[in-house]
């Protein structure tokens, strides 16, 4: 039979769609998740499931200036790499001022205890802060390079609290949450990096690490040292947030990452498994988070502002902004809702992953009064329903549409969520799923001491919603229903 156009135009089609799904399949199989073998770091993984919710404090010389962090040194045509300022227009001279930052930069407003009080009553379990972002600029005291806010040229040197990491792990590890270094591979300050001989092109090395070998060897070296620095002198760490991805073997890239390495495709190996060897003898247990770069070093996945369509098979988290940016751009900066906050962290949590909100201080060092808020706000809901989010697991169908599901660990408590929008008055009856409410007759609404009676309205299972509850002045960004489970 001769196909007609159409008929053609539909079989080609499905069968590209086809291909596109054998493509990721075999992907997928092709790195599969690596889970840890170290009986140490199996415990941590399992302690760090628990925590479900953390906050990464992204902070450099660059919030001086109020543009995003590190990229405006990119020379890419990328929205996120774009220059502004009196600078723009000539790259050279934008690098050349840029680097001058730190004499300026001076946040007398630091104060780590706020912020980690403040983290810590919004029920937040772990921290993971910017020791080096791309621009190579240290947040910490290393001994290996001059561009570190600890500097004699920085503005912030003689301040008592001028080694800022030292400062934020010690005084969030005093609120009782874990240890995370941000740290990023790449280091566009660093003359073995970008060597100054050649311009560079985009995000990579600027030279074959394979025509100069001595060059990059000095620069997995320095990585090394500066690792061993932040792993020997700052305390316990929990966790080595590693970025920059397309700093990696040539055996771990992939169809999406390829792409990352530009027009030269030069492979920059720095070394892992030295790294991690040294990492965890100074740090037993560890989790090493090396982002995007699927095997042995990465412990747990990192979702960039997104959530998974379905539940992954490995340990995940989502990194997800509270504003616009990772940190306090200006008065333009928009702030996303604690009931955005609050629902995001269920969506996530019920798809068995952890939840790491991205925040940040200004040019001053304070953290915004409506970051703060949102955390105020984070906490009394936390308050009132967080046994339903720690030490919880995935519980089908995990999300059918304004509830989202959870169980305890024991299986002998399940929780429902009900996700109210935030203009959505309550209900005086409220239907619940009947597969989770199942046989029984009552249900516990968290925060409100009454079983609540079970009733079949039109072949529905419904509660009455207790006029007292909304009276009470508790927190409604989501209400949470329990089941105890014999």
């Amino acid at each position: 039979m001769k196909k007609s156009p159409i008929t053609a135009l539909i079989l080609i089609l499905l069968l590209s769609v086809l291909a596109g799904c054998l493509k990721l399949q075999a992907q997928e199989q092709e790195f599969p998740y690596i889970w840890p073998t170290d009986s140490a770091v199996k415990a941590k993984l399992n302690q760090w499931q628990n925590w479900k919710f953390g906050v990464i404090i992204h902070w450099g010389a660059y919030s001086e200036w109020g543009v995003v962090e590190s990229w405006s040194l990119c020379p890419e045509n990328e929205s996120w790499c774009e220059r502004r300022g009196p600078y723009a227009d000539d790259y050279f001279q934008y690098v050349k001022e840029y680097e001058k930052i730190r004499e300026t930069f001076n946040p007398v407003k630091f104060d780590p205890q706020k912020w980690a009080k403040a983290c810590s009553n919004a029920g937040m379990k772990y921290v993971v802060f910017t020791t080096k972002h791309h621009d190579g600029f240290c947040m910490f005291d290393s001994k290996y390079t001059d561009y570190k806010i600890t500097d004699k040229a920085s503005a912030f040197a003689q301040n008592p609290g001028s080694n800022v990491a030292n400062e934020v792990f010690s005084t969030f590890r005093k609120e009782g949450m874990a240890a995370g270094v941000y740290f990023s591979k790449p280091d566009w300050h660093n003359d073995d990096y970008w060597w100054p001989y050649f311009p560079p092109t985009d995000r990579n090395v600027n030279y074959d690490p394979e025509k100069y070998p001595e060059r990059w060897k000095r620069f997995q070296d320095y990585t090394y040292k500066q690792l061993d620095e932040l792993m020997s002198n700052y305390g316990k760490v929990d966790i080595l947030w590693l970025d920059g991805g397309w700093v990696r073997p040539a055996g771990t890239l992939t169809e999406e990452t390829r792409p990352w390495l530009g027009k030269n495709q030069w492979v920059q190996d720095i070394n892992m498994p030295g790294i991690a060897t040294m990492a965890r003898r100074k740090q037993p247990g560890l989790l090493i988070v090396d982002r995007t770069v699927h095997g042995e070093f990465e412990n747990y996945r990192t979702p960039e502002q997104q959530i998974p369509d379905k539940i992954p098979a490995y340990p995940w988290e989502s990194c997800i902004t509270l504003g616009d940016s990772w940190y306090s751009t200006g008065p333009a900066e928009r702030y996303k809702s604690s009931t955005w906050a609050i629902q995001t962290l269920i969506k996530i949590v019920a798809k068995g992953g952890n939840f790491l909100l991205g925040i940040g201080p200004d040019k001053t060092g304070e953290l915004v009064p409506e970051v703060y808020q949102r955390l105020k706000e984070i906490g009394n809901w936390m308050d009132v329903n967080s046994s339903a989010i720690y030490e919880t697991m995935p519980l089908e169908p995990y999300q059918t549409g304004n509830f989202c599901f959870t169980q305890s660990k024991d299986k002998k408590s399940r929780f429902a969520f009900y996700l109210l929008s935030e203009e959505e008055k309550l209900s005086e009856f409220l239907e619940i799923p009947a597969g989770f409410v199942g046989n029984s007759k009552e249900i516990n609404l968290l925060g409100y001491p009454k079983a609540l009676p079970v009733k079949t309205k039109n072949g529905a299972k419904t509660v009455e919603m207790p006029k007292a509850f909304g009276q009470k002045g508790l927190p409604t960004q989501a209400l949470v229903f329990r089941i105890s489970v014999e």
